[in-house]
């Protein structure tokens, strides 16, 4: 089913199959942090504040938990199971902070599909340079129908 010029509906529940793969990179720069941060009008300066970030753990400016898991989100309404798709629900950890202009390599894989509830369980881990583990969880993906 086409929606609007050229584009096409993800795949649907019976297309999907598990231990289907998708990779992405993304390189968090201040640009689109403050891009993110003016549009949800967060103000915290922990995100943003060098001095102050400094006399925290951290020791610099992190990135937002929120902004990663868009990222996340965004490449299961683009890729998988793509355009359509509506997420139910997440459980995702994040296990170490990302700090500005890291670059972070997300790893999204199909763990468990429900036919019954129309039900997809993905699996997502993220690393930071190094192979540093940022993010680990599951999202359960309701696909297009």
């Amino acid at each position: 089913m086409l929606l609007r010029k050229g584009m096409k509906l993800g795949k649907k529940i019976d297309e999907i199959t598990v231990g289907e793969k998708l990779q992405i990179t993304e390189k968090i720069e201040d640009k689109d942090l403050l891009l993110y941060l003016g549009l949800t009008n967060d103000s915290n300066p922990l995100y943003i504040q060098h001095d102050y970030a400094l006399e925290t753990p951290f020791k610099k400016p992190i990135v937002p938990t929120i902004m990663l898991n868009g990222i996340i989100t965004s490449a299961i309404s683009k890729h998988m199971p793509g355009p359509g798709s509506h997420v139910l629900e997440q459980n995702l950890i994040y296990l170490e902070p990302v700090y500005h202009n890291e670059t972070i390599e997300f790893l999204l894989e199909v763990q468990h599909i429900d036919i019954t509830e129309k039900v997809v369980d993905i699996y997502v881990n993220a690393f930071k340079e190094k192979r540093i583990q940022v993010i680990e969880g599951v999202i359960k993906v309701l696909p297009p129908h």
